[in-house]
């Protein structure tokens, strides 16, 4: 047996390598949901931490432990690849398949824990947009999916909406530029699996009656195109409009996009032609952890710099760091203690954060006045948390749809 592993962990050498993954003992596994994978797939837990194991075959396998880690250098939202585990042998001394390791993503879901009868089409609404961004953000990187499908994405919680995580990268190829050819053919590709993937929901009696799997997949493909549209079209503007550069870096800041540099070129009549460089998505993201060290999703970072930079103000403190400091420390820090032990695994800290600003937000509006941020905490957590399923690691619980 050889071993190439990211993870200098001494458990690996317990799991029971020389059995095939389908007929692996149930004490060491973990039961969590996952999509329809080609491949055996079990979930193991070692040192704390939930780790996913796939046969396949080792040129697979070294491929797509290689693409992974390249994806992860450059902090792209994938799974993080841990081990191979080559060279498998059964008892009798019959070869075995290898074995790619991968972290399981805390807090996330597969997308057959959140198709149900009950899901709502505004949820799908959220969960296309979220398979678009990342489609978006993986051609701005330069990465060729090859199988965009919801079987190979997982999704957590992100302030009312879902990010996206790509799962499975052996189909994948990272260039330094896509040609609108290979986006095409991704597009094209991630159509037709999430078409097969809404029928069968369909036929399992998992999709909402008022919900077309034609148009499902046809929706991730324009939502994706207008996206792209709004990150990559060059615009027209008037000599004298530096305001409408402006306002065009902060919407694509607002949609979560850094913007490097800005080219542009005069054309008739006094005007300039603009095409901002997006280099990268997670703008909100990054502020927040450069700020207060939180690692949040974009939405979930949009709403708690929203919050900081409101504390700031009504603390008139015109140092950022030093509001960031005293926000983190006297406010989010303490919502987050204030939840019992027991509820703890319901949602990330970010993610109830987030939530809790929203509740006391609507308990505000119904009561005509600001109700203060102690009373909102108790009420989410009395009234809201306490119903909800077990995020961190869903074992067989069936996740509610919104």
């Amino acid at each position: 047996m050889r071993i190439t592993s990211a993870l200098v962990d001494p458990a690996l050498l317990d799991l029971p390598w020389s059995t095939p993954l389908e007929q692996w003992p149930a004490e060491h596994l973990v039961a969590l949901p996952q999509g329809i994978s080609r491949h055996v797939v079990r979930f193991v837990q070692m040192g704390g931490h939930v780790y996913a194991v796939k046969e396949t075959g080792e040129r697979v396998a070294e491929r797509e432990y290689d693409l992974l880690r390249a994806l992860e250098r450059i902090d792209f939202p994938s799974v993080k690849a841990v081990a191979i585990v080559a060279d498998r042998e059964s008892d009798a001394g019959e070869p075995l398949d290898p074995v790619l390791i991968t972290r399981h993503l805390q807090f996330s879901l597969p997308y057959r824990a959140l198709f149900s009868h009950t899901l709502r089409p505004g949820t799908m609404g959220r969960l296309l947009d979220a398979l678009a961004a990342l489609l978006v953000r993986m051609h701005l990187t330069g990465f060729f999916w090859g199988d965009c499908s919801l079987s190979n994405t997982l999704f957590r919680r992100d302030a009312g909406a879902f990010a996206a995580y790509l799962v499975d990268a052996e189909t994948g190829a990272l260039r330094s530029v896509l040609s609108n050819g290979q986006r095409g053919e991704d597009l094209e590709i991630a159509r037709v699996n999430i078409f097969g993937e809404a029928l069968d929901l369909q036929a399992a009696g998992l999709l909402h009656d008022s919900i077309d799997p034609e148009v499902v997949c046809e929706e991730v493909v324009q939502r994706y195109e207008r996206l792209w549209h709004e990150i990559t079209y060059e615009q027209q503007v008037e000599r004298e409009a530096r305001r409408d550069i402006e306002g065009r870096i902060r919407r694509l800041n607002e949609l979560g996009f850094d913007v490097a540099e800005v080219a542009m070129s005069t054309i008739d009549n006094g005007r300039y032609l603009i095409r901002p460089k997006v280099v990268d998505a997670g703008y909100h993201h990054r502020r927040l952890l450069r700020l207060t060290g939180l690692d949040a999703e974009e939405n979930q970072a949009r709403k708690l710099l929203n919050d900081l930079d409101a504390y700031r103000a009504e603390s008139d403190l015109t140092d950022e760091q030093q509001a960031a400091h005293r926000w983190l420390t006297e406010v989010f820090e303490p919502v987050v203690r204030a939840v019992p032990a027991h509820l703890r695994r319901k949602l990330e800290p970010q993610e109830l954060f987030a939530q809790i600003i929203e509740h006391k937000w609507l308990l505000s509006e119904q009561a005509g006045r600001d109700v203060g941020m102690r009373h909102a905490v108790h009420s989410f957590l009395s009234d809201v948390l306490v119903h909800r399923p077990d995020e961190q690691a869903v074992l067989g619980v069936e996740i509610p749809a919104g």
